[in-house]
């Protein structure tokens, strides 16, 4: 590796962006997400910088540039829009000490950014080393489609709670709490936007000692299918695909869909696993019910023109997902 992947603190410390116009708008957007003092140093700003610093969300320096002003920078931004003069900037913060990223020069960068997934404090950041930044941001919005928005709050309560569940719960136990957290209900309640419900769910555990025994309770999800372009399902279809211990696909056009499935999940293509296309959704609406009443999770992908029918006798709480967008 050209570039080492790590996380530098930003809290009490500068960044410090060398340019007034659009480019050094871009990264003050960037910084705006973390806890850095933003320093903008340019003779002029654009509208939008000068908002930013009337706002009191950045500060504003128009003089000398010299090393003085990187003495507590964790990271400098060069983006004047001048090639020679990005360079000649460059060798000052060099000279200074500080972590350098001219735009869109990347022999010149000691530093790169990222493209991210915020899901704050949870973040993923993805890098090719200038390489291919086209692929980077594919992988970015294929990671969007896995993490759910609420993630990031979930993380933060478990931060919160972290050094209590240190204190009070035995050594042992507390690795299965916290796979329970993040792997089990309290992950699902949020995912479905019930905070306070998780919330309670995970401090009855930690009243308890530990992560509580598994209480057979099983899921099904009913995805009716448009269309077999796994590009187009939409957040929550891709969700359920992720929790779920058994996939069945009701047609095996629909196996591309598979890809967004949870590794180690069992899955049955009709037509293909079962070596006929007349294994019938009452068959398969009983293998469902066995994986449910033995606590497992199930997504059923099934063509729409046949959704109202695989729903019969399936559980009350059945939950109806739509596959993709439309």
């Amino acid at each position: 590796m050209k570039f080492f992947p790590m996380f530098l603190r930003m809290s009490g410390r500068d960044v410090v962006i060398l340019g007034g116009g659009e480019t050094a708008a871009q990264k003050a957007r960037l910084m705006l997400k973390t806890e850095a003092r933003i320093v903008l140093v340019a003779p002029e700003l654009d509208v939008e910088l000068a908002a930013l610093v009337a706002e009191g969300r950045a500060e504003h320096h128009a003089g000398e540039i010299d090393e003085s002003l990187f003495a507590n920078a964790a990271l400098v931004f060069v983006c004047t829009e001048d090639e020679v003069r990005d360079a000649e900037l460059a060798e000052v913060v060099r000279a200074a000490g500080a972590l350098v990223n001219v735009v869109d020069r990347p022999d010149l960068c000691e530093a790169n950014t990222p493209s991210i997934v915020d899901r704050d404090p949870l973040v993923v950041a993805i890098g090719t080393e200038g390489a291919a930044p086209v692929l980077a941001r594919q992988i970015k919005t294929r990671m969007e489609s896995l993490l759910e928005p609420r993630l990031g709050e979930l993380v933060a309560l478990g931060g919160r709670l972290r050094d209590t569940v240190a204190e009070e719960m035995p050594r042992e136990k507390r690795r299965a709490f916290w796979r329970w957290v993040y792997q089990g209900s309290p992950r699902q309640s949020f995912a479905r936007g019930a905070e306070r419900e998780a919330a309670e769910k995970i401090k009855a555990a930690m009243a308890a000692g530990g992560a509580p025994e598994d209480t057979g309770q099983g899921s099904v999800a009913l995805l009716p299918v448009g269309s077999v372009e796994p590009d187009l399902m939409t957040l929550r279809a891709v969700q359920r695909m992720q929790e779920a211990d058994l996939v069945i696909c009701a047609e095996p056009e629909f196996a591309p869909m598979l890809e967004l499935a949870r590794r180690d999940a069992e899955r049955v293509i009709v037509g293909q696993s079962y070596g006929t296309e007349d294994w019938l959704l009452s068959d398969q609406r009983k293998a469902i019910m066995s994986k449910y009443e033995a606590g497992g999770r199930v997504v059923w992908l099934v063509s729409r023109r046949d959704a109202e029918r695989a729903a019969l006798g399936l559980p009350e709480d059945l939950e109806r997902v739509p596959a993709v967008r439309v």
